[in-house]
């Protein structure tokens, strides 16, 4: 996945984090906790990102935990609607849901083909453009040699397609859960930031100005419009991909569509 080196640096931030401290593992919000009450709780732990604490407590990610939630703290989860007991950690950290409760859609066909394209297909875990092992189409490696991933390599385009509908569940659920049901987004607009976060992460897009101006009231077009071309420096400086990227979001974003999105019901 090409992630901007900001990203990489807020990562390098958190994972300064303390036991029960805050941590991130690909824009995902997670929590430092030893191994086995991550798995208990039904959450995947990631090493790396908690580097000063005892070896047994690693970066605890669950991206699903409710019909279209995710884990996330408190403070970082914009509908204000959640619920506890069904992530593991601390009591602040809790399954965020979008305001009504209802499950995130899945990304339409041409959001998934845009992806494709920017990501490009990477059969073996290999470093992207900033040095983030990766496979697939942008899955970006949470353990070493990618041992998480439940297909053997080479990926075929078959199973690194699977992987990434899965790797994009996150996405739909923080985009669902940022956006404002009485906000409409037809399904191109959905897709295009989900797009966005894919490659930005989900910290980032929920705490944007983006998000902001759009639960705001403004018009949607006009907001990805002027919003979405900031989204293109890595290391203080502009990449031609990322441009490249994200005028393909705003043209996907200014697609129409039957199809309605968010609210997801």
């Amino acid at each position: 996945m090409l992630k901007t080196l900001s990203i990489l640096f807020v990562s390098v931030g958190l994972a300064q984090a303390a036991v029960n401290g805050v941590c991130s593992v690909n824009g995902t919000p997670g929590v430092c906790i030893d191994t086995s009450t991550c798995s208990s709780g039904g959450g995947t732990s990631a090493s790396g990102f908690c580097p000063n604490d005892p070896s047994n407590i690693r970066c605890c990610t669950k991206t699903s935990c409710s019909t279209g939630g995710n884990c996330r703290w408190t403070s970082q989860c914009a509908s204000g609607n959640t619920v506890s007991g069904l992530c593991p950690g601390p009591a602040d950290f809790k399954c965020c849901l979008g305001s009504s409760g209802c499950a995130a859609h899945a990304v339409n066909t041409a959001t998934i083909n845009l992806i494709k394209e920017f990501e490009g297909f990477v059969p073996s875990p290999a470093p992207d453009p900033i040095g983030l092992p990766t496979v697939g189409y942008g899955h970006l490696c949470r353990n070493s040699g990618c041992s998480e991933v439940p297909f053997s390599f080479p990926l075929s385009t078959t199973t690194a397609t699977t992987l990434l509908h899965s790797d994009l569940v996150t996405f739909q659920n923080c985009i669902t859960a940022d956006v404002n049901d009485n906000i409409r987004l037809n399904a191109n607009q959905y897709g295009a930031l989900v797009s966005w976060a894919f490659n930005e992460g989900c910290g980032a897009a929920g705490s944007s100005t983006l998000i902001a101006r759009l639960n705001n009231g403004e018009d949607p077009n006009t907001v990805a419009a002027q919003e979405l071309p900031k989204w293109v420096f890595a290391g203080g400086q502009v990449l031609p991909g990322l441009v490249r990227r994200r005028d393909a979001e705003i043209a996907l974003f200014r697609t129409a569509s039957s199809v309605i999105a968010n609210p997801p019901c």
